[in-house]
């Protein structure tokens, strides 16, 4: 407890109770029909029922593999931001050093301090990258289960597969986006090395930035099809 001020404590609580807290509230509203992603997944299901009414796949595939790309993407970047982490650890004492000179340097924390504040930047990027990994898995699944999808004529199959194959989709698309939740809560971790205050408010930003996107934006408002309203 002594390498962290109280106000250091207070601000990790605060931070640990917005991600999760969150996470858990946008899951819940997912649900209820009030967000963004839940209406992302009617338009995966009717791209799910469209497949099947087209002989050629193409198409799908390549929708599939760019989303693919962009998932290996930030699972890439994910294990460079960790190796990062890792090389700063090794050298703290360097690093604070340099900190130390910079206008908005807290000052008078221990290198135990800096060290906890670097781990929970690790942690948060090792959730990242599990989150990115098991999405990436998923939009693989997805693939295979486009190349087996059942053709136009089998249409006691249709329903059956479009309801598999959507869930699958919107699955992975959860993942991805709890692997770029962490990637903005990491952005505010990053405050933490300044001041706690400077931390709070960064969390509050995020989290603000996050509502607005999930359920306040012009683009939810196009994918509910009342984009007049926004």
């Amino acid at each position: 407890m002594s390498y962290l001020s109280i106000f250091d404590w207070l601000a990790l609580a605060f931070f640990l109770a917005s991600w999760f807290g969150y996470g858990y509230f946008a899951d819940r509203e997912t649900e209820s029909g009030r967000s963004l992603t839940h209406y992302v997944h009617s338009h995966r299901m009717q791209w799910m029922q469209q497949l099947m009414l087209r002989d050629n796949r193409v198409t799908d595939s390549a929708l599939v593999g760019n989303l693919i790309n962009s998932v290996s993407f930030f699972a890439t970047t994910s294990m460079y931001i960790i190796a990062g982490i890792l090389a700063l650890m090794g050298t703290s004492d360097q690093v604070m050093s340099f900190v130390a000179e910079l206008p908005l340097s807290p000052g008078g924390i221990s290198k135990a301090g800096w060290d906890i504040k670097l781990i929970l930047m690790l942690v948060i990027f090792i959730y990242a990258y599990f989150k990115f990994t098991w999405s990436l898995r998923q939009f693989n699944l997805l693939s295979i289960l486009i190349g087996c999808a059942p053709l136009p004529d089998q249409l006691d199959e249709h329903e059956s597969f479009a309801r598999k194959a959507a869930i699958i989709n919107t699955q992975a698309g959860e993942e991805f986006n709890r692997g770029i939740r962490a990637y903005y809560f990491g952005l505010a971790a990053v405050a933490w090395f300044v001041r706690p205050s400077v931390f709070v408010a960064s969390i509050a930003l995020i989290v603000y930035v996050l509502y607005r996107r999930d359920f306040k934006s012009k683009t939810l408002a196009a994918m509910r099809g009342d984009e007049g309203k926004a």
